[in-house]
């Protein structure tokens, strides 16, 4: 599980470095010699490619996350019938030996 924590780390620092990269492009952008249609046209292709990464990276830690909390499930649910086995152990020998000493 600590393992999933850094690939979520990593993705994070991931797309930080994505959206500073774009905001470096974007101003780069602005500030070349081109004309103002074809400048728009680029922020705007621009604009749209990072919010389809984005929305990509957000359903991919969406996914993740809910893995985890399957997996969460899943191990307090096994944990659970474990525990309950040994109370169940526990009252069948306290039962066992109440008798004997009755």
């Amino acid at each position: 599980m600590a393992e999933e924590g850094k690939d979520f780390s990593a993705g994070s620092m991931l797309l930080s470095f994505f959206l500073g990269g774009l905001v470096g492009a974007g101003i780069a952008l602005l500030i070349a010699p081109k004309a103002g249609e074809e400048t728009r046209k680029m922020i705007k292709d621009l604009a749209e490619d990072a919010k389809k990464r984005t929305e990509e990276y957000f359903e991919e830690a969406k996914s993740k996350a809910t893995s985890a909390v399957e997996k969460g499930k899943e191990f307090i649910e096994k944990e659970k019938n474990i525990f309950g086995s040994a109370i169940e152990a526990g009252k069948e020998a306290y039962e066992k030996e109440k008798e004997k000493t009755a």
